[in-house]
């Protein structure tokens, strides 16, 4: 929200707004700048300033743990680099992401285990976003 000139308040991961809030500032910053901008949360936002796409899943673990938003950008950066719209494979990106989200937190007991598991399932990760 504070690259797109309206107030926020966040840490990082743990942001104060939810992401829905974000979404109006996301959408003038896309439009602005001519990129794709993602919102993530509890449901993540993906906009191009004329068209969104919203991704539920994931974990409240996600949050908590150290390099979900690295690995986020890595396997945004990866989908990019296909043939086709910006906008769906950054949205295919964060559906990816919530789904192995999703499934480590069904294998882990809690932050520790839940990186392992997470990295173990997008290297097992196949299949469409």
């Amino acid at each position: 929200m504070a690259l797109s000139g309206l107030q926020a308040s966040g840490r990082g991961v743990d942001s104060t707004a939810d992401s829905l809030v974000a979404l109006p500032a996301a959408q003038q910053l896309a439009q602005r700048s001519g990129a794709v901008v993602a919102v993530t949360g509890a449901t993540d936002y993906i906009t191009d300033g004329r068209r969104s796409w919203a991704v539920s899943g994931g974990d409240p673990l996600m949050t908590r743990v150290v390099g979900t938003g690295c690995a986020l950008s890595a396997v945004v950066t990866a989908f990019c680099s296909l043939p086709g719209e910006r906008l769906d494979h950054v949205a295919a990106a964060c559906r990816v992401m919530a789904h192995c989200g999703a499934v480590a937190s069904r294998q882990a007991g809690g932050p520790g285990s839940f990186t392992p598991a997470f990295l173990d399932a997008l290297y097992h990760w196949q299949g469409e976003a």
